[in-house]
């Protein structure tokens, strides 16, 4: 038989359980489904070494090997100047949560590729320009030739810029409890993993055989990606996010000149360090 302060124990114990567990679902951090969310924000990028393919009526080469960086705009007022938004390399994704754990999203990577000019790289292929064309002198059979590619002969640039287009999907898992961060509604802390792929579609800005300058958006190829990062929401509805990023890109269709028989082709290896700011909310 349950003694009276038995029974009294138990129903304490009991209500105890239940306030602790009302309250915690009562949380606006609880659950996440049906939540939306909103992130802007910068990135650095490194690229692998890249095969570049040019092709034209008169022409057919590839440089091997070549290297290329990013165009960090460094802490500046441009990130958030709306007229000039593309200046910097920025991070922009919307998001909705179709789980308490699980998120798809649509987001644009907008990097700068670089390639290195004045390098010694090794060509293969041919140049047969017309001879009153000013690329003219660099007509000849290149195998496995070593050759300066100097600014004169080629300036090759995704800088406004290497626009990944991606739809992904991610999960969240809330990590605050691992740092006895109890109140969740004030700061939590999140895990986040995910995959993603899309379009490429960028504005290069390419100059080749010091021929006219071609500067044009077009649908030029296909990414993939995976990330991971770590995300801090503050009072319910802030965060901030960190994460890294790497993929592969394939773009087989670059325009570089207003001739449309023209245009080049590579594909390569990125990763990207992000850091972003966001609201999260329940429409």
């Amino acid at each position: 038989m349950i003694t009276p302060i038995v029974g009294a124990l138990l129903f304490l114990l009991t209500f105890n359980a239940y306030s602790q567990d009302h309250i915690q679902t009562d949380r606006y951090t609880a659950s996440n489904k049906g939540k939306f969310f909103m992130s802007w924000g910068g990135n650095r990028a490194k690229y692998s070494n890249s095969d570049i393919t040019f092709e034209g009526n008169d022409y057919k080469f590839t440089i091997n090997n070549a290297t290329a960086h990013d165009k960090p705009k460094g802490w500046h007022i441009d990130y958030i100047n709306p007229k000039r938004l593309t200046n910097p390399q920025t991070n922009f994704k919307l998001g909705y949560f179709i789980s308490d754990h699980y998120t798809v999203s649509l987001g644009l990577d907008h990097m700068k590729y670089v390639m290195s000019s004045n390098r010694h790289r090794v060509l293969d292929g041919y140049i047969d320009l017309p001879s009153e064309h000013v690329g003219s002198i660099y007509n000849g059979v290149y195998d496995q030739e070593n050759f300066k590619v100097s600014e004169a002969f080629l300036q090759f640039e995704h800088t406004d810029g290497l626009n990944y287009i991606y739809a992904g999907i991610a999960r969240f898992d809330d990590i605050s409890s691992l740092f006895s961060l109890n109140n969740t509604d004030k700061i939590q802390l999140n895990m986040t993993e995910g995959f993603s792929a899309g379009v490429l579609y960028p504005k290069t800005n390419a100059t080749l055989f010091n021929d006219q300058r071609y500067d044009a958006f077009h649908v030029s190829g296909f990414g993939v990606s995976a990330s991971a990062g770590l995300n801090l929401t503050f009072f319910k509805h802030l965060f901030i996010q960190g994460d890294l990023k790497g993929g592969f890109i394939n773009m087989g269709d670059i325009r570089t000149t207003p001739n449309t028989s023209d245009s080049a082709s590579q594909h390569f290896f990125f990763a990207e360090s992000i850091f972003s700011i966001g609201g999260i909310f329940r429409v």
